[in-house]
């Protein structure tokens, strides 16, 4: 390593530098990359509203750890842009809940064929193996992460192996 780099060179060590360098993979919501129709935290949001009933306000700042001021923010921009509507709760409770419309469902549709065809041609070379891994190890760190903050988030039913 040069002298600019980090001495350290264990298994963490090298692991912290290649999260740190991963985030820099990822379009923010500043520079949308072209083909993409959303912005992260659209992205993000539709995300979480796809894996399961609508919630409302409080619930989504409780899922993304934010202030529910950004959570309100955020959906408001959505909201105009139809993404997704405000429904009665289907509890019966008083707080509107938040659902994906259909041109929420499908511009998150596309983006996640965009994601996957980009992450295809990264590992287009890959074994089938090497990517079972990856993920599995991925879904590990999640899960970890999850766990410590008391936060779980919830998975399609495949995944859950």
């Amino acid at each position: 390593m040069s002298d600019s780099g980090p001495a350290d060179d264990t298994p963490f060590a090298r692991l912290v530098f290649e999260l740190n360098l991963i985030s820099r993979h990822f379009p923010t919501t500043s520079r949308r990359r072209p083909g993409f129709q959303l912005d992260r935290s659209a992205f993000l949001i539709l995300t979480r509203l796809d894996l399961g009933e609508p919630l409302s306000l409080k619930e989504l700042s409780e899922a993304f750890q934010l202030d529910i001021s950004t959570i309100n923010r955020q959906v408001g921009a959505m909201l105009k842009q139809e993404l997704v509507e405000r429904v009665p709760d289907p509890e019966g409770g008083l707080a509107r809940k938040i659902r994906a419309t259909a041109e929420g469902k499908a511009a998150l549709a596309a983006d996640r064929k965009h994601r996957a065809e980009g992450i295809g041609i990264v590992v287009a070379d890959w074994d089938e193996h090497d990517i079972s891994e990856l993920s599995r190890l991925m879904r590990k760190f999640n899960r970890s992460v999850e766990q410590i903050e008391h936060n779980p988030w919830p998975r399609p039913p495949h995944t859950d192996s």
